[in-house]
């Protein structure tokens, strides 16, 4: 019984209130506002204590490394590079970061910029000797050196080619000699090995040969092969050598062309298509190393490596369907094509 008093008085006491505030209309308002600055004040609280701060890193110390171990360091700090380059009075010095703001070890936010200076080496005032070094080398050399110039110093002209007995590529002469003073920008050309003319190759016998061993050969031999596919007769052993060009000799200067032909089967052998891919690729003064490698499913397999003096390439394949087929030149995808 005595409960029943005291929720009954509870009820009166909240009827009262209520009675109170419909009977006042400022009550009522500042009852509502005083609501809403509460529901405010606990919500911005657990605002406040939830919210997380940009996370504080070290900055490390990249001074003296190269750029590309320097841009590493500082993607796994999550922060940013702004790159600056400037020349100095050591060639070693080329490619590393020279100084840093701020300095290692400071404390900053995740994501700050930070300035880095890299050397672009020693500022080229004379020509260089450049003879016995290769072309390739020398140009990617100047490239770099005067990245970012408006107007680099050295221009290469376009090289003359000769056959030498220095390996192809080769720089055999210049036509500025060495010591002689830049002080605006100059033309340079080069000689140019192409190997020797007087270097023969054996003719291999590829009859027969399957493309797993015809791959070995093309690693092997300075011979050109031009693959000619033809459908694979009754008498014939799909996916193989049929035959090849004959010549008077045994053996014939590097690099020249052999017609070759292969026997291209019906249908799928083994699972696989096999066939002959053809792709072109600029003309070449010398062979220069290319590779064919197969690509599916995130995968990579090199096929076969070999020199060729580029222009229209024709290569054997046994791959699965939709594989793509990709031919890189000195390094650098070139062509490519998907077997479907």
């Amino acid at each position: 019984m005595e409960d029943n008093i005291v929720e009954n008085a509870k009820k009166g006491f909240f009827a009262n209130h209520v009675e109170k505030l419909q009977s006042s209309k400022l009550n009522l308002f500042l009852t509502v506002c005083v609501g809403i600055i509460v529901m405010f004040i606990v919500a911005f609280i657990v605002f406040t204590l939830n919210l997380k701060g940009e996370e504080q890193v070290m900055v490390p110390n990249v001074v003296g490394k190269t750029l590309g171990q320097a841009l590493l360091e500082m993607q796994e700090k999550e922060l940013y590079q702004k790159l600056q380059f400037r020349y100095t009075d050591n060639p070693d010095d080329f490619g590393t970061v020279l100084s840093q703001d701020p300095i290692p070890g400071a404390i900053v936010k995740a994501g700050k910029r930070i300035d880095i200076v890299v050397s672009r080496g020693v500022i080229l005032d004379h020509i260089e000797d450049y003879v016995g070094q290769t072309y390739d080398d020398v140009k990617l050399k100047l490239q770099a050196t005067f990245t970012g110039n408006s107007k680099p110093l050295i221009v290469l002209a376009e090289p003359v080619y000769k056959a030498d007995k220095t390996p192809s590529g080769t720089i055999i002469a210049q036509d500025l000699p060495e010591g002689t003073p830049i002080s605006e920008p100059v033309t340079i050309k080069f000689v140019v090995s192409k190997g020797s003319d007087y270097e023969t190759e054996k003719v291999p016998n590829m009859t027969g040969l399957s493309i797993e061993k015809i791959y070995k050969q093309m690693e092997a031999s300075k011979i050109i092969f031009d693959f000619i596919a033809h459908e694979a007769l009754e008498t014939e052993k799909p996916g193989t050598i049929t035959g090849q060009q004959s010549f008077d000799s045994s053996s014939i200067r590097a690099y020249s062309h052999i017609n070759v032909d292969f026997a291209v089967p019906k249908d799928d052998l083994n699972g696989k298509v096999v066939g002959i891919i053809t792709m072109n690729t600029p003309k070449y003064p010398y062979a220069v190393p290319m590779t064919l490698v197969s690509s599916k499913d995130g995968k990579k397999i090199t096929l076969v490596s070999f020199k060729h003096l580029g222009g229209e390439i024709t290569l054997p394949y046994s791959v699965e369907h939709g594989t793509e087929l990709i031919l890189t030149v000195a390094g650098k995808n070139t062509a490519r094509e998907l077997v479907d």
